[in-house]
């Protein structure tokens, strides 16, 4: 079970679903109505407590890619004197910035927590800050440039390699919250890429980090509703409530008070994680539908890559429907899959071919399925077009151009 207490604040699978409330000081945000001016900051914060934000972020320069770029100097000039208005507030504060400088001043000034969306790659000296006070730092999955990982493998490849490095530099991993970077980072992440990412944001759970979804007015809400960002606050609680759904523990919101009804209707909604303890046993169940998640899981818990390898072919099952077969194809695939270790259903009737066509359903591995296509792609009638069938099926389950783009 996943269970953090970042800046006093208790986050984890069987607490409420924090809502972060956003301090946008940037003038050249994407979404100018959220600007916030230096004399209202205080008012904005506190509002946004009352309407139930857990944690306010405080951000000064727009990370979006058509943004104007400021300077360090401007960002800390914006940023530093708000924090120091908001040292005082009753929730945890979290200064929002990529620099190992203006982090340290913020954190003297009062911020609670940094939010480097650039997961530690743009400032070197970063992770040396949040060492020196032992704060808790919010990663978000970046290579090059902050966001730029495009797709939920690529955000998982860069999620492992930043905890990775982070870990090796001595920062306490129970402080640290994940982020997918949702949104366009960079001119090549395309609205389908986030799709992706928030359906499958639960993935994110083999690494044992509480989870930060941002995805509040987002350019991806404006593809599927063709609104400016202005107009897409119905769009935002609907991907706000399916990121809840996929085991968000943080949502990062302009818009608080209608964020928070969607939290906690969503959060209801969703299912606990099955898991027992007792003394220092602990046993959880699993969901894991990937197979590089199978392999990830099984290195950070100290199997070798050989063996995580070898093994996580074997780690998820699969039920496949395959209808209209002759009864012959259909016991041929039977005992295939029983000689693999799987299985398969087939009516009774088919046994004594009292029928001429049958549906099926295959139980097995990836392993298996891959040895039985293998074997039948060999075979008599039309069990080399089920082969074929077989492995289109499993392509197309990990496929983001055929998941998410069949909508317009």
């Amino acid at each position: 079970m996943i269970e953090s207490t970042i800046a006093g604040l208790k986050v984890g699978d069987d607490q409420p679903v924090r809502v972060m409330g956003v301090i946008n000081l940037g003038s050249e945000s994407f979404y100018k109505s959220s600007v916030v001016e230096q004399n209202s900051v205080l008012d904005a914060a506190l509002k946004m407590i009352a309407d139930g934000a857990d944690l306010i972020d405080v951000g000064a320069r727009s990370t979006w890619p058509l943004a104007q770029k400021i300077s360090k100097e401007e960002e800390r000039s914006r940023l530093i004197p708000a924090i120091k208005l908001l040292a005082d507030l009753e929730v945890p504060v979290s200064v929002d910035t990529m620099f190992s400088d203006i982090a340290d001043e913020a954190v003297l000034a009062g911020a609670d927590i940094i939010n480097d969306v650039s997961g530690f790659t743009a400032d070197e000296r970063m992770p040396d800050v949040v060492k020196e006070y032992d704060c808790p730092v919010i990663l978000m999955a970046s290579n090059k440039v902050p966001g730029d990982p495009a797709g939920i493998d690529a955000v998982m490849d860069s999620l492992e390699r930043i905890l990775k490095d982070a870990d090796r530099k001595g920062i306490d991993p129970e402080r640290i919250v994940i982020d997918p970077a949702i949104g366009r980072w960079t001119p090549e992440k395309l609205p389908i890429y986030d799709y992706e990412t928030i359906d499958s944001l639960q993935r994110l759970r083999i690494f044992g980090k509480p989870i930060l979804a941002a995805v509040s007015r987002k350019s991806f809400i404006g593809e599927a509703l063709k609104k400016p960002a202005s107009e897409r606050l119905f769009g935002s609680l609907a991907a706000t409530a399916i990121a809840v759904r996929n085991r968000a523990h943080v949502i990062r919101t302009h818009d608080v008070a209608p964020a928070v009804d969607a939290v906690k209707v969503s959060q209801r909604i969703r299912a606990r994680i099955p898991a027992v303890r007792s003394g220092e046993f602990e046993a959880e169940m699993l969901d894991i539908k990937n197979l590089e998640d199978s392999r990830k899981m099984m290195t950070l818990i100290g199997v070798t890559g050989a063996g995580s390898r070898i093994m996580k072919n074997k780690t998820i099952l699969y039920n496949i429907l395959v209808k209209n077969l002759t009864a012959t194809e259909a016991l041929i695939i039977k005992q295939e899959m029983l000689a693999r270790g799987g299985d398969a259903a087939l009516p009774r009737d088919a046994v004594s071919h009292e029928i001429e066509k049958v549906n099926l359903i295959i139980t097995g591995t990836q392993l298996q399925i891959e040895r039985l296509i293998n074997k039948i792609k060999r075979q008599v009638r039309d069990l080399p077009l089920v082969a074929e069938m077989l492995a289109e099926l499993i392509q197309k389950k990990d496929d983001a151009v055929f998941l998410y783009s069949g909508y317009k």
